[in-house]
C-alpha cells in the first residue's frame, strides 16, 4: 500500500512537471482576453517634444477606459520613430508582425506617417493618425482603406492660413521658405501659395532648404530684397526658430506664419512674437469637451496639453470607439468599425469619417504672444 501511494504521488509529480515544462499550465481565472493597442511617434529626434505629448495623451486615454475595451484589457505596445522615415516603417513592421498590435495610433509627422500607411496596408491594420495633415497618409492615388486621421489635412490648413493673411492681415505679397525633403513642409507651402494667389494676393518667391541646413543666408537674402508682408515657414518648431532668428538679422519684418508644426513649448518664443499659425484647437475654448480635457491633462502632467497632444487623444478614443463597436480584435473588424463612426464626439469636435478617411473640421488661427511665452486665440476658420 505504501508503495502505491509513492507510485501515484510520482504521477503526480511528474504529470505537473510536464504541464509546467510543455507551458500548457491548467487555466485560472488569471487569464483573461487581451487586446494590443500600438502607439509610434518620435520620442527621440528632432521633435520629441510632439513624441512626448502624443505619447501622453495616447497613455491617458487608454487609463480613463481603465486599461479595458469591449471586455478586452488592453496592452500598449509604444515604438519611437524618431521622425525618420526608415525607422517608422520597422517599427510599424515589427508592431504588427512581432506585437501582434490589433490597430495603430500614430504617428505624428506625415514624413513618418505615408511610409507607415504603406505598412498598416500591406498587413490590413487600421491606423489612425493624430497630426499627419499630408493627403498622401490616406489617399496615393487611391483610397487607403485601413488609413484614418483625427487632423484636418493641409490643403485646408494651407488655405485656412491663406484666407487668413488676405482677409485678417490684409497681405497683398508673400513669400516661403521651405525644406523640400518633408512632405508636411512641401504640401502647406503648395497649398498656401495656391490660395494666397487664388485670394488676389503675390507670392513673390519660394525657397527651399534640406532638413539639415542650419544655415539660410543666401535664400533669406533673396527674400529680404522683396520685402514681403508675410513670410510663411511651413515646418516644425526648432527649424521655424532658428530660420525666424536669421531672417530678423537680415532684416525681415515681414509677419510670420505657419502651421501646427510651430506648436510647442520649446518654441522661440521671442523671436516668433507676433506670427500666426493655424492649428486644430485651442485651450482657451470655452467648450465643456475642452475644458474638462485641459483640467484632466494638466492634473496628469502639470502642464496644458498641445493640439498635438489633443489630437492623440481624440485618435485613441477613435481606435477605442471602433473596438467597442466591432466587439473584437480582428483588424479588419475594427477597421469597418471605426469607418462607420458617426457623429464621435471628440475634443476638437464630432467626427464622422468620408470615403477618404479624413474629416471635415475647423481650424483655428494662434498669435504668438513672445513676452509671455504662450499662443492665443486670433481667429476660427470653418471649410
Amino acid at each position: 500500500m505504501k508503495n502505491v501511494k509513492w507510485v501515484a504521488l510520482l504521477l503526480v509529480v511528474l504529470f505537473m512537471f510536464s504541464v509546467a515544462a510543455s507551458g500548457c499550465a491548467p487555466k485560472t481565472q488569471s487569464s483573461e482576453k487581451v487586446i494590443k493597442i500600438g502607439f509610434i511617434g518620435p520620442l527621440t529626434g528632432d521633435v520629441k517634444t510632439f513624441g512626448t505629448s502624443t505619447q501622453n495623451a495616447f497613455l491617458l486615454a487608454i487609463k480613463e477606459h481603465n486599461n479595458t475595451v469591449a471586455g478586452y484589457t488592453i496592452q500598449t505596445v509604444i515604438g519611437d520613430d524618431a521622425n525618420t522615415a526608415t525607422q517608422a516603417t520597422a517599427v510599424a513592421t515589427k508592431l504588427i508582425t512581432q506585437d501582434k498590435v490589433s490597430a495603430i495610433v500614430g504617428s505624428v509627422t506625415s514624413s513618418c506617417t505615408i511610409p507607415i500607411s504603406v505598412v498598416c496596408e500591406q498587413y490590413k491594420v487600421p491606423f489612425v493618425t493624430p497630426t499627419a495633415t499630408n493627403p498622401k497618409v490616406t489617399m496615393d492615388p487611391d483610397r487607403k482603406t485601413y488609413a484614418f486621421r483625427a487632423c484636418f489635412i493641409d490643403p485646408f490648413q494651407g488655405t485656412v492660413g491663406a484666407t487668413f493673411a488676405v482677409n485678417n492681415l490684409k497681405a497683398k505679397t508673400a513669400a516661403a521658405l521651405y525644406d523640400q525633403g518633408n512632405d508636411y513642409s512641401v504640401g502647406l507651402k503648395d497649398f498656401f501659395s495656391q490660395s494666397f494667389t487664388k485670394l488676389g494676393g503675390q507670392m513673390l518667391d519660394t525657397e527651399a532648404y534640406t532638413k539639415n541646413d542650419t544655415d539660410f543666408s543666401a535664400q533669406l537674402t533673396k527674400i529680404a530684397a522683396l520685402k514681403p508682408d508675410v513670410l510663411y515657414l511651413p515646418d516644425y518648431y526648432q527649424k521655424v526658430s532658428l530660420i525666424g532668428k536669421q531672417a530678423r538679422d537680415k532684416g525681415i519684418k515681414a509677419v510670420f506664419m505657419g502651421g501646427d508644426g510651430w506648436d510647442s513649448s520649446d518654441l522661440d518664443w521671442a523671436t516668433m512674437d507676433g506670427g500666426y499659425f493655424s492649428n486644430h484647437y485651442s485651450a482657451d475654448d470655452p467648450s465643456p469637451q475642452v475644458q474638462s480635457w485641459v483640467k484632466d491633462y494638466q492634473t496628469a502632467y502639470g502642464s496644458k496639453p498641445d493640439a498635438l497632444g489633443t489630437l492623440a487623444y481624440d485618435a485613441t478614443n477613435l481606435v477605442l470607439g471602433g473596438i467597442t463597436n466591432a466587439a473584437s480584435t480582428d483588424p479588419t473588424k475594427i477597421r469597418d468599425a471605426i469607418q462607420n463612426l458617426k457623429d464621435f464626439q471628440t475634443v476638437t469636435g464630432k467626427i464622422s469619417f468620408g470615403a477618404d478617411g479624413n474629416p471635415i473640421k475647423s481650424a483655428v488661427i494662434l498669435k504668438i504672444d513672445g513676452k509671455n511665452k504662450k499662443s492665443t486665440f486670433a481667429a476660427s476658420i470653418k471649410p
